[in-house]
């Protein structure tokens, strides 16, 4: 997804027919077990199932239990496997569409198919049997993890650098959800061609502020191969988890770090920056959201002889995100204490070199869950080699103000209304005149949010419960923005009802999650 402002849904290529030929079976159904991409062969290939099998402390199967993840996205639909157990609760919605009628809908589909691969739980059977579960049963990394669905995209992807700063604080400070749980994760799977560095930048500072607050950060490294030079933002920021994606070429044991190969799209940084570590991120089978942009207009992305039609297919770094976040998860129910830096150097730590690949394109290499899990063990361990792994594990980069320009955060996307205005320059979603300083201040102290307030001006209905992060309910169908509704707010002198991507301004942008279906996104795709 990459964003109006940074740059937008992360793309992905949404379908590929080999993969779509090699897992069908004589009678040409869908057959799980014969899909490298299937969420059953990538969970193996990761050892997430190894995990399932092992228990927490209170002896709880290790299916991420206890953690919830946020999907900060284009929503989180209701279907199967992403429905009932209470798995996901609705947070404010933040897109243009909260307006009540689509509140809370993804009608995009992008962040109902990274739900999937997180948490995606397709079985009401008991958490200890989900290690036993047969192929065809749809289990994301974490399957009983819970997840927080932030929705910030409309139907076409389109969405501001501003609202996901404003949701980035928002899960920040209300981490505790309705029912006592709390948000550890948040899932980015998008980012923008912000070329200021992460020092200056607002959007790398709000993810980094929520790292600094006790939450994982997990982003997407981006879509533009070794020609971008540097990673998407936020995935600029050190501090963050930024992921690569690594291919299988379609062989079942293409993800095996002596087989597997880093994706062509996976974007390369720099010796400076590059991605932390690489997942499993081309031909993923997740989700299908019905109805949905990306259903719609990607019918390639169907998963073909599959008889509930409930499968979609892409690659991307989104894809791949969303895999570690899934795992991030497993790792905290194991060992709730780990903090931040202790999470991310469990998995690099721990990462199986990709044969022949650049660190500059693999990092410490592919996920391992197994030998991550052992490194947590003795980072939370007692003794002088626990301390001396929790000292290795603290990162000591300078700490980013997000002083910088939000316009140049966009990095040359933007959001343009029905008329043609563009909304740019020094100003947020809002029309409000971005003020870094004050915008800092806040953030930092965890008062950003009063209400539905977000610096000062009404974004969301109000209704907050006393305990932190509570809401007068716990989904916001009935909520509304307090002064207006979007579908009539004027924002700086224009009305932003049927926002579109500028199609002129995508030349040199890409997807930060991949390409869809068999070609990429062009200018006059979003004219």
């Amino acid at each position: 997804m990459v964003v109006a402002a940074s740059g937008g849904l992360s793309a992905v290529r949404w379908g590929n027919p080999t993969a779509d030929a090699m897992s069908k079976g004589a009678d040409g159904t869908y057959q799980a077990a014969q899909d490298p991409g299937s969420l059953f062969n990538v969970d193996k290939a990761i050892g997430a199932r190894k995990l399932w099998s092992k228990q927490d402390s209170s002896g709880q199967a290790l299916t991420g239990q206890g953690v919830d993840v946020a999907v900060l996205d284009s929503g989180v639909a209701p279907v199967p496997g992403l429905d009932g157990l209470g798995k996901v609760t609705y947070g404010p919605d933040l897109s243009i569409e909260g307006n009540g009628v689509l509140t809370q809908q993804d009608t995009f589909g992008h962040g109902t198919f990274m739900a999937g691969l997180i948490a995606g739980r397709g079985t009401t059977s008991p958490s200890s049997d989900l290690a036993q579960a047969p192929a065809h049963v749809q289990l994301g990394v974490a399957p009983d993890a819970g997840l927080l669905a932030m929705k910030l995209a409309t139907t076409d992807g389109s969405v501001d650098v501003s609202q996901v700063i404003a949701a980035l604080d928002w899960v920040t400070q209300h981490p505790v959800l309705p029912d006592g749980t709390r948000v550890r994760v948040i899932n980015l799977s998008y980012g923008t061609n912000s070329a200021q560095a992460y020092l200056a930048d607002p959007l790398a500072a709000a993810a980094e502020n929520a790292w600094h607050h006790g939450i994982v950060v997990v982003t997407s490294a981006g879509n533009g191969g070794s020609a971008a030079g540097q990673l998407t933002d936020p995935a600029i920021d050190p501090y963050v988890i930024a992921v690569g994606a690594t291919d299988s070429n379609h062989s079942l044991d293409g993800w095996a770090p002596n087989r597997a190969t880093v994706a062509s799209f996976s974007q390369v940084g720099s010796v400076g920056r590059h991605a932390d570590l690489v997942a499993p991120g081309t031909s993923l089978v997740s989700d299908r959201d019905p109805g949905s942009f990306v259903d719609v207009n990607n019918p390639s992305g169907l998963v073909s002889g599959d008889a509930s039609g409930a499968l979609f297919r892409s690659s991307g770094t989104s894809g791949a995100a969303a895999v570690v976040s899934g795992s991030v998860a497993l790792l905290l129910q194991a060992y709730p204490t780990l903090t931040p830096d202790q999470v991310k150097f469990a998995l690099t730590s721990s990462a199986d070199p990709v044969q022949g690949a650049s660190p500059t394109a693999d990092g410490a290499g592919t996920l391992d869950l197994t030998q991550a899990l052992d490194a947590a063990k003795h980072l939370t361990a007692a003794g002088h080699e626990a301390s001396r792994l929790q000292a290795a594990a603290v990162q000591a980069f300078p700490i980013s103000t997000g002083q910088g320009s939000i316009d140049a955060a966009r990095g040359g996307s933007y959001l343009i209304d029905a008329a043609g205005n563009t909304l740019s320059g020094e100003i947020d979603v809002q029309g409000t005149r971005w003020g870094p300083a004050a915008w800092w201040r806040a953030t930092s102290t965890l008062s950003a949010w009063s209400g539905g307030k977000w610096l000062g001006v009404t974004w969301t209905g109000g209704g907050w419960l006393p305990n932190p992060g509570g809401l007068s309910s716990s989904r916001w169908s009935s909520s509304r923005w307090s002064s207006s509704r979007w579908s009539t707010a004027d924002w700086s002198s224009s009305r932003w009802s049927s926002s579109r991507w500028s199609s002129s301004r995508w030349s040199s942008s890409r997807w930060s999650s991949s390409r869809w279906s068999s070609s990429r996104w062009s200018d006059s795709v979003w004219s």
